[in-house]
């Protein structure tokens, strides 16, 4: 009798690593594409999902570092081409898709991105004409957003240098492509929009394809722009490349070079029309002084100008009466005063103050003894008034009147009681002395009525 060969016996674990081994081996970068179902974010940015077709699904799982990677949102229902590689998740025993990248089946990734980044904006009036500001005519400084080893830092430096007056111009170094690149081209926005002097800035690079100008197809960037104090000129790439820095920049320049242009040529453009002023006010001038010449040669020739010398000759002379006469006017004058202020101080010397002092002080101490002893009468009356009316009060206070030997009665309801008709035989009622209370039960009522009758109410 032949015994069967042995077979391996695996445990559960040893099983599931086996077949984990085999898929990771096998399965590794490939393709899948399918419809999303079930998309899920955890809390830790981890995006769990299934790719489904008519017959099948998949379950899988796209890690939070390769999560922000992904250049636009997806739903349920989004048809997508996943690249990544197959894994077991061995606690479960379930076989897993872990993405790797995620781009959507027919249009680019990009532009899909692009076009819905661009309506979000565009419906928040991000690129509403009104908000648009106006570029300053003499910037004092330029703030450059570029890279600092790339063509368009030196086409804009070299074109602001050709003009009349260069242009002081202040890099902000920034990453223009890449991970992180929007992020360091909106900081060098903020950062110039702090810089006092920057009146303006340029934010660009050179031409490239839809993925080397990402970075300003990127939110970060747009609301940069937006919030931007300083006016922003946006000279990306060539004259086909739009992005949606364009849109929403105050200026959009087709190339870097023609944003500087536009910046040396409003300067260049504001010099000669102040040549054009200074020529011509030149000449209205010298015309004007040639006109006023001739006139001031015919008004010295005419007849009049002679009047007027004989007129200027009487004033003359009716100025040098008066200064004859005003010569000894200050002299007449000053003996008056100083006849004045004499008598006014002999006046002061026979008024002697002392006197006047020592009278008002005693007129003073008799309206205060005065004062005194009326205050005194008045307190006297008060007082003897206001003695007299609180024996009054007391004489008429319930305690009084108690205390001479009389009660209050009340009633169940605390009423006083001033008709014995008001109570029932047998009705209870309390008693106040003028020290304690008595409780009471009425026996027998007598009853005063028609003016002095007196009827008793018996027993029924």
């Amino acid at each position: 009798m032949h015994s069967l060969p042995a077979q391996p016996i695996y445990r559960v674990s040893e099983i599931t690593a086996e077949v984990r081994s085999l898929l990771e081996g096998e399965f590794q970068g490939v393709l899948v594409e399918g419809e999303i179902s079930n998309w899920t974010v955890s809390n830790a940015g981890h995006i769990y999902f299934a790719l489904k077709d008519a017959r099948a699904q998949l379950k899988c799982v796209c890690f939070r570092g390769k999560a922000r990677q992904l250049r636009q949102r997806f739903e349920d229902g989004n048809q997508v081409l996943v690249r990544g590689s197959l894994g077991v998740y061995e606690l479960r025993g379930e076989y897993s898709l872990y993405a790797e990248s995620i781009e959507p089946r027919g249009i680019g990734a990009l532009q899909i991105a692009f076009e819905r980044l661009k309506a979000r904006l565009e419906a928040e009036g991000l690129f509403d004409e009104a908000r648009k500001k106006p570029l300053p005519v003499l910037p004092r400084t330029i703030g450059i957003v570029t890279s600092p080893t790339g063509a368009a830092i030196h086409d804009i430096l070299r074109t602001l240098n050709r003009s009349r007056q260069p242009i002081p111009a202040l890099l902000f170094p920034a990453k223009v492509q890449g991970e992180g690149a929007a992020e360091e081209i909106a900081a060098g926005i903020h950062t110039l929009n702090g810089i006092p002097g920057v009146d303006l800035i340029i934010v660009g690079r050179g031409g490239g394809s839809m993925e080397d100008l990402w970075a300003f197809n990127q939110e970060p960037v747009a609301r940069a722009i937006s919030v931007s104090r300083v006016p922003v000129i946006s000279a990306v790439g060539h004259q086909v490349d739009f992005t949606i820095s364009d849109f929403v920049a105050d200026i959009r320049a087709a190339t870097p070079t023609g944003a500087a242009e536009l910046v040396a040529a409003t300067r260049e453009e504001l010099a000669t029309r102040l040549g054009h002023c200074r020529d011509r006010l030149q000449r209205t001038l010298q015309l004007r002084l040639s006109q006023l010449r001739n006139r001031v040669l015919e008004l010295s020739t005419a007849r009049a100008f002679e009047s007027a010398r004989g007129r200027i000759r009487s004033q003359r002379q009716w100025l040098d009466e008066m200064g004859f006469r005003l010569n000894g006017w200050p002299r007449n004058t000053l003996g008056a005063r100083r006849e004045y202020w004499r008598l006014t101080a002999e006046r002061l010397e026979r008024f002697n103050l002392h006197d006047l002092v020592t009278r008002r002080r005693i007129a003073l101490n008799l309206f205060a003894e005065r004062a005194a002893s009326q205050v005194r009468f008045t307190l006297q009356a008060l007082q003897a008034r206001l003695s007299a009316q609180t024996g009054t009060l007391r004489s008429l206070s319930p305690d009084a009147v108690l205390n001479r030997g009389y009660s209050i009665c009340r009633d169940t309801d605390g009423t006083i009681l001033r008709d014995a008709a008001r109570l029932q035989r047998g009705d209870p009622f309390s008693v106040t002395l003028s020290k304690g209370n008595i409780a009471a039960r009425a026996e027998r009522i007598e009853t005063s009525r028609d003016f002095g009758k007196t009827t008793e109410q018996s027993d029924p």
